[in-house]
């Protein structure tokens, strides 16, 4: 314990700054991001594949600014005011889901936050990389991602005390609840800004690279194998919407469905800095690959579940997940990749990601309703779905991530 209590001391500012700005952001989005599904489908009584489609082309233009802007990172030397000019974009962004009153407005929003999130993240990702060194790295990402969760946590505990106070016992979202909540998350957003800009410092001697931007050249070929097996895996992992809209279909009320998420949220803060610090120890592979089958069970239990408490029961144990794999597979790149060239790096692999979110998303919808005179396979589809391909992306990241 007393080892821990140093090793944390010991971070350096950046590491704090950076988990402070994304506790808050945190606070702010996850006050909405859940709320937003019910929101279309509930009040602007939108279907599952239009929803599919917006959280996919919200993905992927996140996903193409994050390629860019961490190549422009590694190009200039430079992390900190481009990891600012994307958390102010989706701060601005926000309040105007307050005035949507269809879904291509909710689209509009969404697509600006994130454009916003695309421009931050992968220099933001680097700037922990280059802030830390290589004995502490998955304990300076755990914290980081104990820190958004936490954040996430707290926002969900706000939004559920706002639905308790407008509309408890509901089954439906309201669009008064909505807009209640999308204004009071204005001002963590506005104050994560601000503690960025005025707390982060640019680390000296991270140099400018040499190498093209965008270009893989030079990168490690374990590097590659791994954009491989996360494209695979991320095929299969559409947008948490349908877990909301599961639950919902499988009896949870909009007050349920937020103490669901915070539930989540509890158990991932809980365990990503744990384990981020015990991938230093023994290994990321080992995690990751544990990550991933827990996945892939729990998604099996989602289609499997007839009950609303099921669906709160294993939406909690998706917790382990994330926090077996989200934090330590970005040591993990750091691990890999030479420090100029790890903004590309973070573009690229966020981007694999979110660029591969849009047909699983839209795949995910199609599955559930189908479309244009087709109904779909059921509820239950997208997840079969899902957990068969990470269970497959877990066999070929052991084969081929050595």
């Amino acid at each position: 314990m007393d080892n821990n209590k140093t090793s944390l001391r010991s971070l350096p500012r950046n590491i704090w700054v950076l988990t402070a700005t994304s506790f808050l952001t945190d606070i702010s989005s996850e006050m909405i991001v859940y709320l937003i599904p019910l929101f279309l489908a509930n009040v602007l009584r939108t279907g599952t594949a239009v929803i599919g489609l917006i959280e996919g082309i919200a993905e992927t233009t996140a996903s193409l600014m994050k390629i860019y802007s961490g190549a422009l990172s590694d190009r200039l030397g430079k992390r900190k005011w481009l990891t600012v000019a994307g958390y102010g974009l989706s701060t601005i962004a926000k309040p105007f889901l307050y005035f949507a009153e269809t879904w291509q407005w909710v689209l509009g929003v969404r697509f600006s936050d994130r454009l916003g999130k695309g421009i931050r993240t992968a220099p933001r990702d680097a700037l922990v990389a280059d802030s830390i060194n290589d004995k502490q790295r998955g304990l300076a990402f755990g914290l980081h991602r104990a820190g958004d969760t936490a954040g996430a946590f707290l926002g969900l505990g706000i939004a559920a005390v706002i639905v308790w106070l407008t509309q408890a016992g509901a089954a439906d979202l309201t669009r008064r609840t909505f807009q209640i909540a999308v204004l009071v998350s204005i001002l963590p957003a506005a104050l994560a800004v601000l503690v960025l800009a005025l707390g982060a410092r640019d680390v000296d001697g991270e140099g400018k690279s040499k190498v093209p931007i965008l270009s893989l050249k030079g990168m490690d070929n374990r590097f590659k194998a791994f954009l491989l097996v996360v494209v695979l895996f991320t095929l299969g992992n559409s947008s948490d919407a349908f877990i909301i809209l599961r639950g919902q279909e499988r009896g949870l009320d909009v007050l349920q469905v937020m103490l669901m998420l915070m539930t989540f949220n509890l158990i991932y803060a809980s365990l990503s800095g744990p384990l981020g610090a015990l991938s230093d120890k023994i290994g990321r592979r080992k995690l990751i690959i544990g990550g991933w089958i827990a996945y892939g069970l729990v998604y099996l239990g989602f289609a499997l579940s007839h009950t609303g408490w099921q669906i709160w029961m294993l939406f909690g144990l998706y917790g382990i997940y994330y926090a077996a794999s989200e934090g330590v597979g970005k040591a993990l790149i750091a691990d890999m990749v030479a420090p100029e060239r790890r903004g590309t790096a973070y573009g690229l692999y966020n981007a694999a990601v979110g660029l591969t979110a849009f047909p699983a998303s839209l795949i995910a919808g199609l599955l559930w309703q189908g479309a244009f005179g087709w109904t779909g396979f059921g509820a239950s589809a997208p997840f079969f779905f899902g957990a068969g391909l990470a269970l497959l992306a877990g066999l070929l990241f052991w084969k081929l991530v050595r």
